[in-house]
């Protein structure tokens, strides 16, 4: 039996891992299912963002669903130790998974258009997948010190890093539209260069048959939300892609609708891409969508399940339409919109 290994977090964390989690259990009850500590609630516990226990968890499972970690801003783990706060606990397990690749899907589904605070027109149809590198950059340089009045942080990447985010770019297109938009800074940035050759060299090399444009980081975030029916599959590095991601969360209307999976060469890791909203912790309004559709993309893209993740797609739409949640201008709770889903699933199931 496939193992999942949970890994709730903080905040909002628990409630919306707890409703993909409901979600998994109706589809696939095969599934083991574990929970561990990460993040905040982690450091609480043990002292630690990432424990022994949890990493020898997440080493032993076949994919690792994740919820949310970190506090307020004046919460008493922001002024640890860098290596002792909780986001340094969810670096150290991207870097122990290996995921290199991060895949972010921003869609406007049929009949939603509303949702989106950009117009119908411009909101119809968008269906884009942002490719963002999860190892490398500014966020991973060893180096990096504040000092007094100096601080520093250098981004760097090896050519090798960035050949083989772009070989996954280039795999996902072929399953799409077949057209790469390569994002960097190399007007002015060294390692944008070597971005920007290293994309074209492994272009050249296997993927002649598909389309491929580079363009600088600055004029996608202005075209993602003035034309985003432009851009099919966009690739980028680790402190970009972070920032375009939830840029283009305002696409579908909320970052509470902003699944993710992270790849490498071994077990995938699956989160919703917003943060843990610590001002709506316990309340039970806080959105699950992008945690259930996290998992259905774990059963698409870590158990080679994808019929199964159609199915929570599916349920996760006719949720929204029939009523959203309070981030997207509705009324349903947390329990509510899960509920709902079940429901689908159940019906698309026959049960």
């Amino acid at each position: 039996m496939p193992k999942i290994v949970t890994l709730p977090g903080d905040g909002i964390g628990p409630e919306v891992t707890a409703a993909a989690v409901e979600v998994l259990r109706e589809v696939a009850p095969d599934l083991t299912i574990e929970e561990h500590l990460i993040g905040g609630a982690a450091i609480e516990q043990t002292g630690e963002p990432f424990p022994a226990a949890t990493r020898g968890a997440v080493r032993e499972a076949d994919a690792v669903l994740l919820g949310t970690v970190g506090g307020p801003q004046d919460s008493p783990w922001n002024r640890l130790p860098r290596p002792q706060r909780p986001e340094s606990g969810l670096l150290a397990l991207r870097r122990l998974m290996g995921c290199y690749a991060n895949l972010r899907p921003v869609r406007v589904l049929p009949g939603l258009e509303h949702l989106s605070p950009l117009r119908p027109e411009l909101a119809r149809g968008v269906d884009i997948l942002i490719v963002r590198e999860l190892l490398g950059g500014i966020y991973f340089d060893g180096d990096r010190r504040l000092d007094g009045d100096s601080a520093h942080n250098t981004m760097r990447y090896t050519r090798a890093e960035v050949e083989r985010v772009a070989r996954v770019a280039f795999w996902a297109a072929a399953q799409r539209r077949g057209r790469v938009t390569s994002v960097d800074k190399a007007n002015v940035l060294e390692v944008s260069e070597l971005w920007r050759s290293a994309v074209q060299d492994v272009h050249d090399r296997k993927y002649r048959d598909l389309h491929l444009n580079h363009e600088y980081v600055d004029s996608v975030a202005m075209l993602l939300v003035s034309n985003p029916g432009r851009y099919d599959v966009v690739l980028t590095e680790n402190l970009f892609g972070d920032i375009l991601s939830d840029l283009a969360a305002v696409i579908p209307g909320s970052l509470g609708l902003m699944p993710s999976a992270s790849l490498g060469d071994g077990a995938g890791l699956f989160e919703p891409i917003h943060g843990s909203a610590p001002d709506i912790a316990g309340q039970g309004v806080a959105n699950p969508a992008a945690a259930i559709l996290s998992a259905a993309m774990l059963l698409r893209h870590g158990l080679n399940r994808p019929a199964l993740a159609n199915q929570i797609d599916g349920a996760v739409a006719q949720a929204l339409r029939a009523g959203p949640t309070a981030d997207l201008g509705g009324r349903a709770g947390t329990q509510a919109f899960t509920d709902r889903v079940l429901e689908g699933l159940q019906v698309t199931s026959g049960a």
